[in-house]
């Protein structure tokens, strides 16, 4: 049975590294970001390959980290260095689409820990990302 998940996007993820792509890329952007909201409706058939990772989860909520390519470029998914970090609400089906950013965005000596710090810095009831 094919579910259809709800996506947002959430603003703190527009307002920082979401404008970033869109100066850098321009139109590619957009056709990256429409096909990132499309493979999101349609999560359960991504969900089994290396492109979506479950990172943290509780019985209703579980945080995914997804890796992308923007459209015109050559690298792939997993040599961009360009990540999603999504909530997924198993109960209503929805997913946030949380920060969008590039390795290099970040910072720092470990990836992992600087998101999630970002994630419990900027949204509540995320505590559970330590």
């Amino acid at each position: 049975m094919f579910i259809k998940y709800s996506v947002k996007t959430e603003e703190f993820a527009e307002k920082h590294y979401i404008k970033n792509f869109r100066k850098k890329y321009k139109i590619n952007w957009d056709l990256t970001f429409k096909g990132i909201e499309k493979m999101l409706e349609g999560l359960d058939s991504i969900m089994d390959t290396t492109i979506v990772e479950e990172i943290n989860c509780s019985d209703d909520l579980a945080v995914l980290k997804m890796e992308f390519r923007v459209a015109g470029t050559d690298c792939s998914r997993k040599a961009s260095g360009n990540r999603c970090i999504l909530s997924l609400n198993k109960k209503t089906r929805e997913i946030k689409i949380l920060l969008v950013y590039h390795k290099s965005d970040i910072g720092g000596k470990n990836e992992t820990a600087a998101w999630k710090k970002i994630i419990r810095d900027n949204y509540e009831g995320y505590d559970f990302c330590k």
